[in-house]
């Protein structure tokens, strides 16, 4: 068979439900739930690390910090910079890859999904995956969410509460559902 199924993914192709490569998800997301109950049930930041690399197959720098409950479904398509703090609660879904940049801060309960489906009722059943950025310096506030195909820019803000369904330029705060600019970040 050609390319599997994530590879299918990342390069564009909307995957359905009944393709025969799907069960491959389910495979990959089993063994990270089984990581995810082990690492979300200590409070060893040591054995956090550890555990999250194995789930990334990247160890997490020893500047950064995961704080438990955290939640993700596949892992190996997920990138954390250094010097990020990820407060608890924080969920990923990251078959389209999520990326993190150094010095980020993102808060409680904040969503960052790379994963959507169709418009089209009659195509909703297939997965279609776009990468998300976070770029240096970034802070997204509590309970935000970082929808399919966004970068949120170097410094920027994503207010408490925002819905970010667009590209979020430096420096700037945006804020709301969908998410707006709100104003320009000074850096002087």
């Amino acid at each position: 068979m050609s390319r599997n199924i994530f590879d299918r993914l990342q390069s564009g192709e909307a995957v359905p439900y009944t393709d025969p490569q799907h069960f491959q998800i389910s495979e990959v997301a089993e063994c990270t739930t089984k990581l995810l109950i082990e690492l979300n049930a200590t409070a060893d930041t040591k054995k956090v690390r550890k555990l999250w690399g194995e789930i990334s197959g990247i160890p997490l720098d020893s500047s950064s910090m995961i704080q438990v409950p955290v939640y993700i479904n596949i892992g190996k398509f997920t990138r954390i910079g250094k010097n990020v703090y990820i407060n608890h609660l924080c969920s990923m879904l990251d078959m389209g890859t999520i990326t993190i940049g150094d010095n980020v801060l993102i808060g409680p309960k904040v969503n960052i999904l790379s994963e959507e489906h169709p418009v089209n009722p009659k195509e909703r059943q297939a997965l279609i995956v776009k990468p998300v950025i976070i770029k240096n310096g970034a802070w997204i506030g509590a309970g935000a969410t970082i929808l399919p195909g966004v970068t949120v820019g170097e410094n920027a803000i994503v207010a408490a509460g925002a819905v970010v369904n667009k590209n979020v330029p430096d420096n700037t705060i945006v804020g709301g559902i969908p998410a707006k600019f709100i104003k320009n970040i000074d850096n002087h």
